[in-house]
């Protein structure tokens, strides 16, 4: 189920807003321009390699590249391989490298084939944390500060969208305040 909820940014536990109503969900970020959409899923197994992921959502990928112009189209998954420690450093690596306040000089936009995600938004004085599940398509405009947690045991599959090569390069602005607001686990439990 996606979620949202709007803390202050100095206090997490001032939550101004929580809420899984889509249509609350959609007023809330409209005018920040990020765009929250849901897409029927379609059944792909956990082994589904990155060209059966995007063939099945072929018509879906196109009418995005379309309107936004995206060149680029790559899938991303993390599943759990419990008796793998190079899939657990590989994780926690992964994880690690997302949760720092960045932003980036194209727009970033995700769908989440399966699993969930949650997008931060660092919107004025608030923090928007977004937690996107299953069907879920997400577009940040380009500049927006934010991070992302794929929580402490990552399990998701996503489709990214890139307008070039080298335009998806994080610019860290070195804020702390990833660590002091909720973490995915913390959101979901």
């Amino acid at each position: 189920m996606t979620i949202v909820q709007v803390m202050a940014e100095d206090d997490r536990n001032d939550v101004l807003v929580r809420t899984t109503d889509r249509d609350e969900i959609v007023k809330l970020l409209q005018p920040f321009g990020i765009q929250l959409d849901q897409w029927p899923t379609k059944e792909l197994d956990d082994s589904a390699e990155e060209a059966e992921v995007i063939a099945a959502y072929r018509a879906e990928v196109d009418a995005v590249c379309a309107s936004g112009g995206y060149q680029l189209v790559d899938v991303v998954r993390m599943v759990p391989d419990p008796e793998n420690e190079g899939w657990r450093l590989r994780a926690k690596g992964a994880r690690e490298r997302f949760l720092d306040e960045h932003r980036h000089a194209e727009n970033e936009v995700r769908f989440f084939v399966e699993g969930r995600g949650c997008f931060y938004l660092h919107l004025g004085d608030r923090v928007f944390a977004v937690v996107c599940e299953e069907g879920d398509l997400i577009s940040v405009p380009a500049g927006t500060t934010h991070w992302f947690d794929m929580g402490a045991v990552p399990r998701f599959c996503a489709i990214r969208f890139f307008e070039e090569a080298d335009g998806w390069i994080g610019d860290f602005t070195g804020d702390p305040i990833s660590g002091k607001m909720p973490t995915l686990d913390e959101l979901t439990a």
